[in-house]
């Protein structure tokens, strides 16, 4: 453009548009927006914008992400000698050398592969981590107390349970004000005879049971016979105290682990009736009377080994501890189970009743107790405090006081009513396999054990007053007659032996 030109451009007249507003209503456009896109020579977006801050924001945890990186890998200490940082690149799976790379290069490329797998580690240390918690998590979901609605039955069942404990609870109570009002010296006098009886006792007798170990004994209700279970499947009845062969029970297809009386055999109840119960390590429970040497029934529904049974001190309901983590209760009137109690994390090992029949104690061999009141369902004491498996479990005639045994070597007193220990008494130098109160009064405690002994313990202050030596093998169990005359014992030595005073 030449000088003239643009002097010309310049004295040309200037058009005025008047206001942006005057402006749109002469063009019929409605906004500043739509004056550019008539223009047609700027594109310009609808709606789309650029988030500076948020892109920087980005961008600035990336550099301190690096830069975290390279802190991490400077702290990272590489060898200098180049075979081992090849070995190491090797071991990682990673080319030993680039395309013009040298030592000093490939201890760098080193360092930082170092630096990114140990960034990977902590996430997944981290991952690793939050794993854990959602599985402690689970487990504590696991572990909350719940509860489902039970058939009629087993309300009908707490309800008798209710009725007929409480009259009892309310006798043994009279009858232990009865005994406060005794002078002490009286009292004093009777236990200190019962502990030199205790003291006195000796073998008067031991004959071979059974060609397999003999894993349990017990006396019937009136002490004239005692029943012996064996490995090998059987059970034998013999008389009481001179031993001899009454009846052998056949039935059984493995271990037999454990035979009681129903509390009114041989008392009152018909010969013919359910006298007995047993169970074995294949599950099997059965149910005996004295007429026949075949099981008259069978208890089914256990699909894991059951190591105990107990009967109700009032004969109608039957408790079976069982290796599925569980025990269970069975109406034996209504001839079904009633109560399938969970609650131990492993098997159940130990059962055993109140004598009022209101509460039942279990042992496990996740090392705890537990004590269940019947009439309403409810765990009310948790028995804390052995370092292993709880074999045993037995309720002294006071009522409140209840002793356990475990493979800890030792035997706990526990306090109902205190809701704690209240002595621990380091029994034996192997596990406690059974334990048993003095029936009438617990002024005495007999313990046995795989230490091949039986001991005799003074209550209180829970001293020694005998050890009952003499088998040549583990002491399985341990059982007093009613009538508190005699101590019976069986062994893995295949014999049971009787203990009586001189």
């Amino acid at each position: 453009m030449s000088e003239e030109d643009g002097l010309s451009a310049l004295k040309k007249p200037r058009v005025h548009y008047g206001t942006l507003e005057e402006h749109l209503k002469k063009t019929g456009v409605s906004d500043a927006t739509g004056i550019v896109l008539e223009a047609g020579n700027i594109n310009m977006s609808a709606g789309e914008t650029f988030d500076m801050e948020e892109h920087i924001s980005e961008r600035r945890k990336e550099l301190l992400a690096e830069f975290e990186r390279r802190r991490k890998a400077r702290q990272i200490t590489v060898s200098t000698d180049d075979s081992e940082v090849k070995a190491q690149l090797r071991k990682y799976g990673e080319p030993i050398c680039l395309f013009s790379e040298g030592p000093a290069e490939r201890r760098e490329r080193l360092r930082h592969l170092l630096a990114a797998l140990g960034e990977m580690a902590d996430q997944d240390k981290q991952a690793k981590k939050a794993n854990k918690e959602k599985a402690k998590d689970g487990e504590a979901e696991k572990q909350t107390t719940w509860y489902h609605e039970g058939p009629a039955s087993l309300k009908n069942a707490r309800l008798w349970i209710a009725e007929y404990s409480l009259p009892r609870a309310d006798k043994r109570l009279e009858e232990a004000r009865e005994a406060m009002r005794i002078p002490e010296s009286q009292t004093n006098a009777r236990r200190q005879e019962l502990h030199r009886k205790a003291r006195s006792l000796t073998a008067i007798g031991s004959q071979i049971g059974d060609t397999r170990p003999i894993s349990y004994c017990r006396f019937s209700p009136d002490s004239r016979l005692l029943a012996t279970a064996s490995w090998s499947g059987l059970i034998k009845l013999w008389t009481s105290p001179d031993f001899s062969h009454y009846k052998t029970l056949r039935g059984h297809n493995a271990h037999v682990g454990c035979v009681v009386f129903h509390p009114q055999a041989t008392l009152s109840l018909s010969p013919n009736a359910c006298c007995m119960a047993s169970c074995s390590a294949d599950g099997a429970v059965k149910l005996w009377s004295f007429e026949s040497e075949e099981p008259v029934a069978n208890i089914e529904g256990h699909e894991a080994r059951v190591s105990r049974v107990e009967y109700h001190p009032s004969g109608r309901f039957l408790g079976t501890a069982c290796f599925d983590s569980s025990w269970r209760l069975w109406d034996l009137e209504v001839q079904e189970e009633i109560l399938h109690q969970e609650g131990h994390s492993k098997a159940v090992y130990s059962i055993d009743f109140q004598k009022d029949g209101a509460i039942c104690a279990t042992g496990g061999m996740d090392a705890f107790g537990r004590l269940w009141d019947l009439r309403t369902g409810r765990c009310i004491m948790f028995l804390e405090g052995h370092l292993k498996s709880v074999l045993a479990v037995n309720f002294s005639p006071n009522g409140y006081q209840l002793a356990t045994g475990s493979e800890d070597n030792t035997a706990k007193i526990w306090d109902m009513r205190q809701r704690k220990v209240l002595y621990t008494i380091p029994a034996h130098q192997n596990l406690i396999t059974g334990l048993k109160f003095q029936g009438t009064t617990g002024d005495y405690l007999i313990t046995c054990s795989y230490d091949g002994t039986a001991k005799v313990w003074a209550h209180p202050g829970w001293s020694p007053l005998n050890t009952l030596a003499g088998h040549d093998g583990k002491v399985m169990c341990v059982d007093l007659s009613p009538d508190e005359k005699y101590i019976a014992t069986s062994s893995f030595d295949r014999t049971f032996k009787l203990w009586a005073p001189e």
